[in-house]
């Protein structure tokens, strides 16, 4: 993952975490005791350590020193833990969060959640993003001027068939090429599900079962799911536009 960060925007990325650090804690004390939980210090193996606190001449924690000594892996995960945007590596997160915070409460939250354990826990961050696009499917098709009705307990595939369906992507009048293009969405909904159901420890796994364990295949799903999830939303928005409020007209009379 290191080598995939480029100097460039570790740079950028360290002006960013300094300010998230300095806002979540505030004081010299605070700040040091958090950039400490990411220190690793090995004595035995000729002072080893993952990278180094450096210090003022008053003894204070050096911020920004500090965060441009940390390898490009660590300072990705830094930035994740404070919910600082890393669009290089994610580049619809801020668009998608944006968009789905205020219709998409509980894909908002299990989103949040998601993302902030991307490298802490590949596995479990593939599946919460694929139940992610599962919730906002389902609050879509809520809308009552869609036919389909859904009983709560549908599957990713399932949900994407209906959606589909309803936006008429599965049509026989649209070109081969627009039908293609809905039946590969259709399939990559249902290989995230299959990650999800599969490849990670959202089910129960033995320790010969493969598990998705490399964070650039979480960047990757969690990706493809921001991608997914804008095009619904945004399509759902343009087929189905939000009916403008009545407004009652006055007659002039006081009653």
């Amino acid at each position: 993952m290191n080598e995939l960060i480029s100097p460039k925007y570790q740079m950028k990325l360290v002006v960013e975490v300094e300010k998230a650090v300095w806002d979540e804690y505030g004081s010299y004390k605070n700040v040091r005791n958090y950039i400490e939980k990411w220190h690793v210090y090995d004595e035995q193996s000729y002072n080893w350590e993952n990278f180094r606190i450096v210090e003022k001449e008053d003894k204070n924690i050096d911020l920004n020193s500090t965060l441009n000594s940390m390898p490009g892996d660590i300072l990705l995960k830094v930035a994740i833990d404070l919910g600082v945007d890393t669009p290089d590596f994610i580049p619809s997160i801020p668009t998608f969060k944006n968009e789905i915070k205020s219709k998409y409460k509980t894909a908002y939250d299990t989103f949040t959640k998601a993302y902030k354990l991307i490298e802490s826990d590949p596995s479990t961050a593939i599946g919460l993003t694929n139940s992610t696009l599962e919730s906002i499917i389902k609050e879509i098709l809520k809308d009552m001027r869609i036919k389909s009705k859904i009983k709560g307990t549908e599957t990713l595939y399932q949900l994407s068939s209906i959606i589909l369906k309803e936006f008429n992507f599965t049509s026989t009048e649209l070109p081969k090429e627009i039908k293609t293009i809905g039946n590969s969405l259709l399939t990559a909904n249902q290989a995230i599900e299959k990650i999800r159901s599969e490849k990670t420890n959202f089910h129960g796994k033995t320790s010969e079962d493969f598990l998705i364990e490399d964070t650039i295949y979480a960047y990757f799903i969690v990706n493809s799911v921001t991608t997914v999830g804008l095009f619904l939303d945004k399509y759902y928005k343009t087929k189905y536009p939000k009916p403008n409020p009545e407004i009652e007209e006055d007659d002039g009379f006081p009653f």
